[in-house]
């Protein structure tokens, strides 16, 4: 790193990956629980000779390999660490003094430091004693997508093939010629890849994405009990509710659900595309439903939620998240969370390619709102977007019960 780019990472402070120390001789305490937090979420850099506003104070040129020799002792040291977090070292020279720049990846492990777990929360290091949290750290680093994961004693008569046959109108209607098509029930659901064999264990079954695709209701509850998607609208009545839905039936069956809740309870004012008309109201309900039934993490059990009010319409679910902060189209990078699901969900008209969402809703949310969507991932990823209520219909219009009439 040049001098010119540690100021530039100086100018923008702390962050999720971004850490300001103060160093005498040694480093302190807060500086390992950083490295231990840098490691079980996403990587990052630690400042050490730098205050908290960014100001270059330096570290003491004679300490320098003292102090990366405590750094790297403390780490190897299993009475300190449950494992060795990775740590580079690198010294910049600047003319306010030398910072040392200490860069730790994502680990393979859930450390601990002195038998506490940390995790980054924005620019604080957390202590994380939550069963529930500290398995979603262990999910974020699995490699494998819980979507994928088998039950043997799942058999066709768990699964609903009258929801099967509207999937197969869905399809047709896309692309008469589509090879699923010509495929039974069971080849069909080999091709989506909702049949599988864990080639580790030699497991062999249906996947929990074929249970939340097309299973009934009672297999949903016997696999995921806490799933649901709790949709509320709250304009009049805001200590309760003026209208609720709560959904907890397949993803098929969901999507049309919280589609029709979304759109009666939204304007749809006329926008003009061009020389064409479109509703903007129906591109946006499309993309919020699809990204928190595709994306959702089904193995926590954190509610997913559709909240409609004042400030607009809001979706929340739970995610397995490698990045944590604001996602805008200068810095997402779309990565799957359940392939397999959202793959679906393509072949039947309902999602795009990946990333195509943040785009979409970028553009129809200017269009109706004039405002730019709110987009933040972590562990709950929450899409915030506007709502022009003065246009067309407003809270004003809503009857007792708080739908449009």
């Amino acid at each position: 790193m040049t001098p010119q780019e540690l100021y530039a990472a100086l100018s923008r402070g702390e962050d999720i990956s971004t850490e300001f120390k103060r160093c005498g001789s040694r480093p302190e305490r807060d500086t390992f629980e950083t490295i231990c937090s840098f490691a079980n979420r996403q990587g990052g850099s630690v400042f050490l000779g730098v205050d908290d506003n960014g100001t270059i104070l330096g570290v003491d040129a004679g300490q320098i390999r003292e102090i990366e020799r405590n750094i790297a002792n403390v780490i190897s040291n299993p009475n300190t660490f449950n494992a060795t977090p990775s740590v580079e070292f690198e010294r910049i020279e600047t003319e306010q003094g030398i910072v040392l720049r200490l860069w730790i990846p994502i680990g393979p492990s859930i450390y601990r430091f002195k038998g506490e777990v940390f995790d980054r929360r924005g620019d604080a290091d957390v202590r994380v004693r939550d069963d529930s949290q500290i398995m979603m750290m262990y999910m974020r680093k699995q490699n494998m997508y819980s979507e994928r994961r088998i039950y043997p004693y799942i058999g066709m008569d768990d699964l609903r093939l009258d929801t099967l046959h509207l999937v197969r109108g869905l399809i047709e209607a896309r692309n008469s010629d589509h090879p699923w098509l010509r495929l039974n029930d069971e080849e069909f659901l080999r091709s989506a890849k909702l049949y599988g064999k864990d080639r580790s264990t030699g497991a062999e079954g249906f996947t929990l994405a074929a249970a939340m695709l097309l299973g009934t209701d009672e297999l949903i509850s016997d696999i995921c009990p806490a799933y649901k998607t709790d949709a509320i609208v709250r304009l009049r009545d805001t200590d309760r509710y003026d209208d609720r839905l709560i959904v907890k039936t397949n993803l098929v069956e969901a999507y049309d659900m919280l589609m029709k809740f979304a759109k009666q309870h939204l304007p749809d004012p006329f926008i003009l595309e061009g020389d064409v008309t479109v509703s903007a109201r129906d591109i946006i309900c499309r993309e919020l439903v699809s990204n928190m039934l595709i994306h959702r993490e089904y193995a926590n059990p954190f509610i997913a939620k559709l909240i409609i009010d004042k400030n607009g319409i809001r979706t929340e679910n739970a995610s397995r998240a490698m990045f944590e902060g604001e996602v805008t189209l200068s810095n997402f990078e779309p990565t799957p969370k359940n392939p397999t699901i959202a793959d679906f969900f393509h072949q039947i008209g309902r999602a795009d390619e990946l990333g195509s969402g943040t785009r979409k809703l970028t553009k129809y949310s200017a269009l109706y709102s004039g405002a730019v969507p709110y987009l933040h991932e972590g562990d709950v990823f929450v899409a915030q977007l506007q709502v022009p209520w003065n246009t067309q219909i407003g809270e004003e219009s809503y009857d007792s019960v708080g739908k449009v009439p």
